[in-house]
């Protein structure tokens, strides 16, 4: 029987599945978006791969990432649970062994992480300002009338590169109808905004940071041309974009499944038919002192099988027993 490991990583934009093999090549990949509704876009993701795998298949294992790891882990049974850093410094090593630096561009934030001898050593995130970000760049292509898809390609034509404010969206966007009403043409315009991003990038997140190739380019936004120009411009290097550039932090996940599995000797994952179950959320404040946490307790099937949220583990690090489902 083959043996196959799962990748997911949660956002908040987007849901992505990657199943590979035990030889870690990527066998398939999935892209959903969550919609606010995690625990959906799971069940949907995990119908489509089951539906979609051979029979004589076996999950061997699972690995969680992204926002929504936790959520994932104890939904799917997961081997793994590690941040979106380590996830994606993973998965690049897997590609380019001597990576030096990774820049990650997703929809709603974007990371830098610095590597030397294989290990992460450095690493800032952008989870605040708009312009760093892929919702940046949708949000100038609908106003231009322009499919996001051709953003990057049409940036590529520009003759006469305009310079555009870039430290904050809304000046950006100011500053973008200030050149339209000037009479600048549009491929001017956008690679002027591809070309702030990126400045808005390194001056913030790159601020004071040895940024050194080889350098690999992941995100969502890795498929814009543009912006892969701009930085190559500005860093004055050649920049690496993966095949799997969109499913990177899955793609980590999965590896470091694999790794943990081959440790163990078993997995914990609770197998594909786990998509059919009914999953609900329910909260409570607990008022055992002043810090008055927020405790969440999940339930799968109407069984209590998990609780999360207290900082000092007064619920989340206690067993759930059958009195405590009773209780619930």
């Amino acid at each position: 029987m083959k043996e196959i490991y799962l990748g997911v990583d949660v956002g908040s934009v987007s849901t992505n599945i990657v199943v590979m093999d035990s030889e870690k090549n990527v066998i398939d990949t999935l892209y959903i978006r969550t919609k606010g509704k995690p625990i959906e876009a799971l069940r949907i993701g995990l119908r489509q791969i089951k539906d979609k795998l051979e029979k004589d298949v076996k999950v061997s294992g699972l690995g969680t990432t992204g926002s929504g790891r936790h959520l994932a882990a104890t939904m799917l049974g997961a081997d793994i649970v590690k941040n979106e850093i380590t996830a994606h410094g993973v998965a690049a090593l897997n590609i380019v062994p001597d990576v030096k630096t990774i820049i990650e561009i997703g929809g709603q934030d974007s990371k830098i992480i610095l590597l030397r001898d294989g290990i992460i050593y450095d690493f800032a995130m952008n989870t605040v300002c708009a312009a760093g970000t892929g919702s940046f760049l949708d949000r100038q292509a609908e106003r231009l009338g322009i499919p996001i898809q051709e953003f990057g390609s049409l940036a590529l034509k520009s003759k006469a590169p305009v310079r555009i404010a870039g430290r904050c969206a809304v000046f950006a966007e100011s500053d973008m109808i200030h050149k339209q009403q000037l009479g600048h043409n549009q491929e001017d315009i956008i690679n002027g905004l591809c070309e702030a991003m990126a400045r808005n990038y390194i001056n913030n997140l790159g601020k004071g940071k040895e940024i050194k190739p080889p350098i690999i380019f992941q995100g969502g936004v890795a498929a814009n041309v543009g912006i892969k120009k701009s930085f190559e411009k500005l860093l004055g290097s050649e920049i690496i974009v993966p095949q799997f550039a969109n499913v990177m932090g899955a793609i980590g996940a999965g590896l470091l499944a694999r790794e943990e599995v081959r440790k163990t000797g078993k997995t914990k994952f609770l197998g594909l038919e786990i998509a059919d179950s009914s999953f609900n959320v329910k909260s409570f404040e607990c008022e055992s002192c002043p810090n008055m946490c927020e405790v969440v307790e999940f339930y799968r099937d109407e069984k209590l099988v998990a609780r999360w949220g207290d900082k000092c583990g007064r619920w989340s690090n206690v067993q759930i027993s059958q009195e405590d489902e009773k209780l619930a």
